[in-house]
């Protein structure tokens, strides 16, 4: 973010913020304003999701909408997304706004760039 606060520490070093993953379910990653993420623990929350039998998409579709909820003015000016991938190679990715991009590659995917699905 442009103008950052001196000693700001994103969601990036904060154990389940911006990244999480769990051998038995899957990882969930996300990239925006790190603030919004670690208020709710964000990827751990995807892959959490999926524990109780979301799929990556639902997961991601849920964690946006806690922001959307915690935050619902300030939600309209910002970017978050997630992106999960359970154990057994499904994705998913949602956004707050438009234009959040991923790539997939597998066997059934050669290299595909994909753009998440949004709440706005």
């Amino acid at each position: 973010m442009a103008y950052k606060m001196q000693g700001r520490v994103g969601d990036s070093p904060i154990i389940g913020a911006a990244l999480f993953v769990d051998n038995e379910i899957g990882a969930a990653t996300s990239t925006g304003v790190g603030e919004e993420v670690i208020r709710i623990v964000g990827s751990h929350l995807v892959v959490e999701l999926m524990r109780q039998g979301n799929t990556p998409q639902q997961a991601c579709e849920k964690a946006v909408q806690r922001i959307v909820k915690n935050q619902p003015i300030k939600s309209k000016e910002m970017q978050v997304g997630f992106l999960a991938l359970n154990k057994n190679g499904e994705v998913g990715a949602y956004a707050l706004q438009k234009g959040f991009t991923y790539a997939v590659r597998s066997e059934e995917v050669p290299n595909e760039l994909f753009e998440a699905k949004s709440y706005y």
